[in-house]
């Protein structure tokens, strides 16, 4: 990681990357198996636990794992998924050593694996859904297609920014027009197709909205294989940290010099930090 991403002070959750990665980890020893233990540890993270969570758990078999935006989804045999956020500081940790007081569910296998939730400051969360009804569930129903999905194109984003006077980079962390993308993702991929955060969505040219859905893609994949951004606290399920802050262009270089010639700049845009290039992002 560069000395300017290290020296960054704000803390930062996991993002899609983070949560992808930890999905992929957990299925490798949740899928297809059998709950034969549930405890919870106490009775609410960011808001209180489903009451029959455990109820519905123990004894259920993990049908399959999945990811909408930043929640992970563990579907049952039960007609029940379970949605797990992992707020500011919470990761799975898979088979640990020893318990640990920030331990707040650990689900115990048929063959022998313990899993368990960890978050420290408690601004993840739990619930139950039912599993057909997952799309209608409130925090889902209005929400943009995945940036991985089909559903992303250039015609989308031309038709969903027509108009918007707001600036393209906080239009993209609009969660009701693109799905699951945070601050890290945006800046790098607003970077990588040449397009200055500052500009309003409804200015952005077509042909810079060909350049950013594959930009987008590229970025999020290239985290995933590198199994995510470790800035502070996220670490994956094996306890590995992922290592894709060490290829950041432009997310924490303030006063770097961009391959162009440029000098990268940090700005404020609704609260949150924008670094990017203002030499090759018009």
């Amino acid at each position: 990681m560069t000395e300017a991403a290290a020296r960054i002070n704000q803390h930062v959750m996991p993002e899609l990357p983070e949560v992808e990665t930890t999905v992929r980890g957990l299925a490798q020893v949740l899928e297809g198996q059998r709950l034969a233990r549930v405890l919870a540890n106490r009775a609410d993270l960011r808001r209180p636990f489903p009451p029959d969570l455990v109820q519905v758990l123990t004894g259920a078999r993990v049908t399959a794992l999945g990811r909408r935006a930043k929640y992970g989804l563990v579907h049952t045999d039960r007609g029940q998924t379970l949605v797990f956020h992992l707020g500011m500081s919470g990761r799975w940790r898979i088979d640990p050593e020893r318990p640990d007081k920030h331990d707040h569910l650990v689900l115990e296998t048929e063959s022998g694996h313990a899993l368990a939730l960890n978050d420290p400051r408690r601004f993840g969360s739990l619930d139950l859904v039912a599993t057909d009804a997952l799309a209608q569930w409130p925090p889902f129903a209005a929400m943009g297609p995945e940036p991985l999905g089909d559903g992303l194109t250039a015609d989308y984003l031309k038709t969903a920014l027509a108009g918007r006077k707001q600036a393209i980079k906080l239009l993209l962390l609009d969660q009701r027009i693109v799905a699951g993308l945070g601050n890290i993702y945006v800046c790098e991929a607003l970077f990588r197709a040449g397009i200055d955060p500052r500009k309003a969505g409804g200015k952005v040219s077509r042909a810079a909205l060909e350049r950013l859905v594959p930009a987008i893609r590229a970025v999020l994949e290239e985290s995933i294989a590198d199994g995510g951004s470790t800035l502070r606290d996220y670490a994956r399920p094996d306890g590995e940290l992922g290592y894709f802050a060490t290829r950041f262009r432009v997310y924490g270089r303030e006063g770097e010099p961009c391959p162009c010639g440029g000098t990268v700049r940090r700005i404020v845009q609704g609260g949150r930090s924008t670094w990017y290039c203002p030499k090759c992002q018009k």
